[in-house]
């Protein structure tokens, strides 16, 4: 399992993913989840990966592919985000079909997912997330976040702390704080964590960051993180236990 997350709103895109796939008693492995596929000066494309790691690595492998072997169709040459998203669609759809009948044999669940984040010349910021069936949907205003593998643990702070209006700094934070409330309280999810800043028509991809395990960034801000949250949990009123009856002595009953 992994948990990555994209960001985006009028100042740019922030994507961040996990690198683990795999975890237990005595076995854990990990895979780079988050892969730089731009073309500098003319568009920035950014993917992240979940899922299965047979599935996603064919994927990713057959992108390349296109792309060296300079294709009439790939990540360089379609000329919007929409049509990259559909491309890397079929290509999902293309692998799970190759596999199917093996795969369903052994039972084994072969879905997948990818984040698909950045800019052509000529656009805005685009941010998609592509279902295993191939059919994708786009981030906006009003939604500015998506997330693959691992969700749930991280989404409330996203939730309450982002907006489109929120500085990209902060968004970044937001992300990495969100990775970092996923790996407390799910084995599944661990480092190295890598992490991308994107300022809109910059067309370049300078600020990129991993963090490995131990790093003291992310040992500071789970600190700083928890005492903040017991600070705020401790400062919450007492509840109010105090409940009267209609009628003197008169038990009440809920229902």
């Amino acid at each position: 399992m992994t948990y990555c997350l994209g960001i985006i709103n009028k100042f740019g895109i922030v994507m961040a993913g996990d690198s683990r796939t795999n975890a237990g008693v005595d076995y854990i492995s990990t895979y780079k989840k988050l892969f730089d596929l731009s073309l500098p000066g003319e568009r920035v494309i950014v993917i992240c990966a979940s899922g299965s790691l047979s599935v996603t690595q064919g994927v990713l492998t057959r992108i390349n592919r296109d792309i060296q072997n300079q294709e009439s169709k790939n990540l360089h040459t379609l000329p919007t985000m929409y049509d990259i998203a559909a491309y890397i669609g079929s290509k999902s759809r293309e692998i799970q079909e190759l596999d199917r009948p093996w795969l369903e044999k052994d039972k084994i669940d072969f879905s997948c997912n990818f984040l698909l984040g950045g800019q052509i010349i000529g656009e805005n910021p685009q941010l998609y997330l592509i279902y295993p069936q191939g059919n994708f949907i786009q981030a906006t205003k009003e939604t500015p976040f998506l997330q693959i593998g691992e969700t749930k643990y991280g989404k409330p702070i996203i939730d309450r702390t982002i907006a489109y209006d929120t500085p990209l700094e902060d968004a970044a934070k937001c992300a990495l704080l969100s990775i970092d409330s996923t790996m407390k309280s799910n084995i599944s999810v661990g480092p190295p964590i890598n992490l991308i800043m994107y300022k809109t028509d910059s067309f370049d991809l300078r600020d990129t960051l991993e963090l490995r395990l131990g790093a003291p960034y992310i040992a500071k801000i789970r600190t700083l993180w928890e005492q903040s949250v017991r600070q705020a949990f401790e400062a919450m009123p007492d509840i109010e236990w105090e409940c009267e009856s209609t009628v003197p002595g008169e038990n009440i009953y809920l229902d």
